[in-house]
C-alpha cells in the first residue's frame, strides 16, 4: 500500500481553517451501497449536497467547498431553478434541519468535454450564503502537486443507487471506502478513455452509481478530509469490479481557485 505525500504548507493551513472537519465523527466500515456500500451516520458528511430539481427530485450530488460555493459535475448540467439541499441525512424525512437554497450562478469549466468526459466540474455560486453548524461545513480542496493514488483508502458518499437496475434511489445517505488507483492501473480497465484530469477508485467490492455523479471523492489529509476527486463515470451497470472514475482536483483546483476570487 506505497503512495506518494507530497505536504505542501497550505494542507496544514486549510486543516487548521476548520474545512474537513466534521463536528460528526465519519464511521466507515473497512477504513474504518452507493453499490455494497453502507449507510453513512447521520451529519458526518457535512459538505454532502443534494442537487434537486424544482419537484424536489434528487438528481446529482456536490461538495461545499465554502458558505458561497458547491462543487459538482459539468455532466450534471445544473439549472438556475434547481436547489441546493444541504444537512440532509434521510431525504424521506420532513422534520431534519436542511438548508434548500437557491442557485445564483453555474461556471462550467471552460474545456469540459461531454465525449471525453474531460474537465468534468462545474461550481455552484449559492444565492444565499450557507449557514455553517454541526450537520453542514465545507470540505477542503486538494492541492496542485498533491498525489493521491496507489492504494490510498479514500470514501465516497451519495444517494445514488444501490445497484444499477433499482427503479429508486436510496432515502438516506450512503458511503464506501475504495482504494485510489494510479492512472496507469486504471488504462488497463479503460484504456485510453483515462486521461490526465481524471482520478480512477475502487474495483474492490464497490462502486459508485447513477445518482451519485457530482458527489465527493474524500481523502483524509493532515487530519482533514480532503476532496480529491467529483464522481464523474464508470461501468453502466455499476460493476463493483471495475473502477469508478472521478474529475480529479489537484488538476481543477487553480480554475476553482480563479473562479470563486473573481465572483
Amino acid at each position: 500500500m506505497a503512495f506518494l505525500l507530497l505536504v505542501s504548507c497550505l494542507a496544514f493551513a486549510s486543516a487548521a481553517s476548520g474545512c474537513g472537519i466534521p463536528s460528526i465523527s465519519p464511521v466507515v466500515t473497512g477504513y474504518a451501497r452507493i453499490v455494497n456500500g453502507e449507510e453513512a451516520v447521520p451529519g458526518s458528511w457535512p459538505w454532502q449536497v443534494s442537487l434537486q430539481d424544482k419537484t424536489g427530485w434528487h438528481y446529482c450530488g456536490g461538495s461545499l467547498i465554502n458558505s458561497n460555493w458547491v462543487v459538482t459535475a459539468a455532466h450534471c448540467e445544473v439549472g438556475l431553478s434547481d436547489r441546493v439541499v444541504l444537512g440532509e441525512h434521510d431525504r424521506s424525512s420532513s422534520t431534519e434541519p436542511i438548508q434548500s437554497l437557491a442557485v445564483s450562478q453555474v461556471f462550467t469549466h471552460p474545456n469540459w468535454d461531454s465525449y471525453a468526459i474531460n474537465n468534468d466540474i462545474s461550481l455552484i455560486k449559492l444565492a444565499t450564503p450557507a449557514v455553517i453548524g454541526s450537520t453542514v461545513s465545507p470540505v477542503c480542496l486538494a492541492n496542485p502537486g498533491e498525489v493521491y493514488d496507489d492504494g490510498r483508502i479514500c470514501v465516497t458518499s451519495g444517494w445514488g443507487k444501490i445497484r444499477a437496475s433499482a427503479f429508486n434511489t436510496p432515502s438516506k445517505l450512503q458511503q464506501t471506502a475504495l482504494p485510489v488507483l494510479s492512472n496507469e492501473q486504471c488504462k488497463t480497465y479503460w484504456g485510453t478513455n483515462i486521461s490526465d484530469v481524471m482520478v480512477c477508485a475502487g474495483a474492490a467490492g464497490s462502486s459508485s452509481c447513477m445518482g451519485d455523479s457530482g458527489g465527493p471523492l474524500v481523502c483524509q489529509r493532515n487530519g482533514a478530509w480532503t476532496l480529491v476527486g467529483i464522481v464523474s463515470w464508470g461501468s453502466s451497470r455499476c460493476s463493483t469490479s471495475s473502477p469508478g472514475v472521478y474529475a480529479r482536483v489537484t488538476e481543477l483546483r487553480n480554475w476553482v481557485d480563479q473562479i470563486v476570487a473573481s465572483n
